[in-house]
């Protein structure tokens, strides 16, 4: 079974409600789910004025709640105050969990995500996957799926569905990798190789990494390019708090946009790609160095001691990067850039000459750029906070499950 990417929307897993009692009913649901997990603990006379509902409503609705195991009380909301104090809620801590996967290309990542926002299991494997076929690799990634349900179910937590992260392009069934060059995968159905036992969603690492920063960053606008990075780079672009996926969904693949057209040659057909230039293995093999477990620690270290070849290949990357990025900037006039994945470790020595080429390319005035704190950590807790969205977004679709 298949789901779609949660976007931010007010209501719904990715499709509008109907407008009838049963509709309506699944809405109020979301909303005070929703209103309870991003304020709460709140009572629900606090809730009935936040939503506009009237206290009673509002009351059966949080019932049905807590019997889904979606709320829990946590006792009175502000003991010895005047009156009667309200029962302060919570979402629950031991129901519905998001499980979120990657598949990177030299490692595997699984985590367990409560519906507080909370990691509470979480498995790493590196592996080389570049060139590895798809089987292998999804068998190794559905062990550390099984650990990590495990693992979460021992804490009270069931499942609510699993994403998976991939560094490719994704058919908008949302299950199929149409193409992954740093994989070496074309037409994946990942669907026919992942455990039946849940809904799955795959999406794109890149559009994950920026639904966390939308989601978890601090002071992040709902206009914004994300850019994230490690063999690869890619993007993905926020507005209004949705992502736009494009015609088939393959929106943002920044890392194959040429930058010198007749350049090396890139694992994806093309010629001159950014990939080539500001790509992990790129930086290294301009810095004269071998690829290794900590490439990003490895260049971060020698660019702090003054490794004058470092250095000078993390400004070229960040000249190659502000060249490929004026264009989307040009094009679709972001309130700001955010660098996340490795780039964000890098990004004391990326960001002058990035911001140079941009400011100095960009026709309107200069685009902020700023980094993520999120880091590597962005694509795996997209994905699983995706599933914890999905749960918010309709309440009663999970409690039609159990």
């Amino acid at each position: 079974m298949s789901a779609p990417l949660h976007e931010a929307r007010p209501a719904g897993p990715g499709r509008a409600l109907p407008d009838t009692q049963q509709g309506m009913r699944r809405r109020n649901l979301s909303r005070v789910l929703h209103t309870v997990s991003a304020e709460g603990p709140l009572s629900r006379a606090a809730v009935a004025s936040r939503i506009g509902l009237t206290r009673a409503a509002v009351s059966t609705l949080v019932d049905e709640l807590i019997r889904s195991g979606l709320l829990e009380e946590l006792g009175p909301e502000r003991p010895g105050r005047v009156g009667r104090p309200g029962s302060a809620l919570a979402v629950s801590g031991h129901g519905p969990a998001g499980i979120g996967a990657e598949v990177g290309v030299d490692h595997l990542a699984v985590c367990a995500v409560d519906l507080r926002g909370r990691v509470r299991s979480r498995a790493v494997r590196h592996v080389a996957n570049r060139n590895r076929s798809p089987e292998p690799v999804i068998g190794d990634l559905t062990e550390l799926i099984h650990r990590v349900v495990t693992e979460a179910e021992g804490e009270g937590l069931r499942p609510a569905g699993l994403a998976v992260a991939v560094p490719g392009l994704v058919a908008r069934d949302a299950r199929t990798v149409v193409r992954a060059p740093n994989l070496g995968w074309q037409d994946t159905d990942l669907g026919g190789l992942l455990p039946a036992r849940f809904p799955l969603t795959v999406a794109n690492e890149a559009n994950f990494g920026a639904l966390a920063e939308l989601w978890l960053g601090e002071g992040t606008p709902r206009d914004f390019l994300h850019v994230s990075a490690e063999i690869g780079i890619g993007a993905a672009v926020v507005v209004d708090g949705r992502l736009l996926r494009g015609n088939r969904g393959f929106a943002g693949e920044l890392g194959h946009v040429p930058v010198q057209p007749e350049g090396p040659a890139c694992a994806c057909g093309g010629r001159g790609c950014l990939e080539q230039y500001a790509g992990e293995e790129a930086v290294l093999r301009a810095a004269g160095l071998e690829p290794g477990e900590d490439r990003v620690g490895v260049l971060a270290g020698r660019a702090e001691q003054g490794d004058a070849a470092v250095r000078r290949a993390l400004h070229d990357a960040g000249t190659a990067l502000g060249i490929a990025l004026t264009g989307a900037v040009n094009l679709l006039d972001p309130e700001s850039v955010v660098l996340g994945g490795a780039l964000s470790g890098l990004a004391p020595w990326l960001l002058p000459s990035l911001r140079s080429e941009l400011a100095r390319r960009t026709a309107g005035p200069a685009c902020p750029v700023s980094v993520s704190a999120l880091g590597p950590e962005g694509p795996l807790l997209g994905a699983a906070h995706s599933v914890v969205r999905g749960v918010l977004d309709d309440p009663a679709a999970v409690a039609e499950r159990t």
